[in-house]
């Protein structure tokens, strides 16, 4: 079975510490620990990995967060992976710090990265784990803080977050979406 898990950021060394880099960060984290290495590649960077039966493609879109849904849906259909194989890791304001909440489906909430994604699979019905980054900023100021770096509270936490989200990946695509939100979503 293949998977493709697509954590969502923006290219660019100005992006490399924000918030909004999180998905970014997600599967960096997993491809070091599993010895994944990233090869620049079309619509992005990708790695590759086995975790038993499990095939993984991991992926960091470099169309933008705006357009992560181009970069998805190619992967998907050159690698024929069907869409319930799909987890995107995305931040999530809405969301306090260092919350997880996997879902098989939802609205973009907002976010332009799955908006994207939406528009360009064509519909709803795909896992994300929404990590949540917080809302500690002023009315008007939402740009400005998911794309500002973490707290140094936040840093010292967040190690923690991505070695949780480095267990839901293989609990994904080897236990399946039910098990692993019932498992994860409580943490």
């Amino acid at each position: 079975m293949k998977f493709l898990i697509a954590g969502l950021g923006n290219i660019g060394d100005e992006y490399a510490g924000t918030r909004h880099n999180i998905g970014f960060r997600a599967v960096d984290r997993f491809a070091e620990a599993h010895n994944a290495l990233w090869q620049d590649a079309r619509y992005g960077f990708v790695a590759r990995c086995r975790i038993k039966s499990a095939e993984i493609l991991l992926l960091k879109p470099s169309t933008y967060m705006n357009l992560s849904g181009t970069a998805v849906r190619y992967w998907l259909q050159k690698e024929n992976i069907p869409v319930d194989n799909l987890l995107v890791i995305v931040d999530d304001l809405a969301l306090p710090f260092g919350t997880l909440r996997l879902r098989g489906k939802g609205s973009d909430g907002g976010h332009n990265g799955l908006k994207n994604i939406e528009s360009c699979l064509m519909t709803q019905q795909y896992a994300r784990l929404r990590c949540g980054i917080g809302a500690d900023f002023v009315h008007g100021a939402q740009i400005s803080y998911v794309l500002g770096g973490w707290t140094e509270e936040e840093e010292r936490l967040l190690p923690e977050r991505l070695d949780v989200i480095a267990e839901i990946i293989p609990s994904f695509c080897l236990q399946g979406l039910e098990r692993t939100m019932n498992q994860y979503n409580k943490k």
